[in-house]
């Protein structure tokens, strides 16, 4: 399994998941859960749906030392 989240990618999915969870919190719903996914992928660094589409958000930085 090759990363094809980039790190700017990465720190968006955290912030936007905290966002949600929050949200789901705040209103005491089970959506908030939803929030989750973003977080998660963010951690391990691979998007399932960016695997399935051919979509990398690595820089050409992050892609160099990969390579390496």
């Amino acid at each position: 399994m090759k990363t094809n989240i980039g790190a700017k990618d990465k720190t968006l999915r955290i912030l936007f998941g905290i966002l949600i969870v929050g949200v789901g919190v705040f209103y005491n719903n089970w959506w908030g859960l939803v929030g989750l996914i973003p977080i998660i992928t963010a951690v391990i660094g691979w998007c399932p749906l960016y695997a399935l589409l051919g979509i990398n958000s690595l820089s050409k930085e992050e892609l160099k030392k990969r390579k390496e």
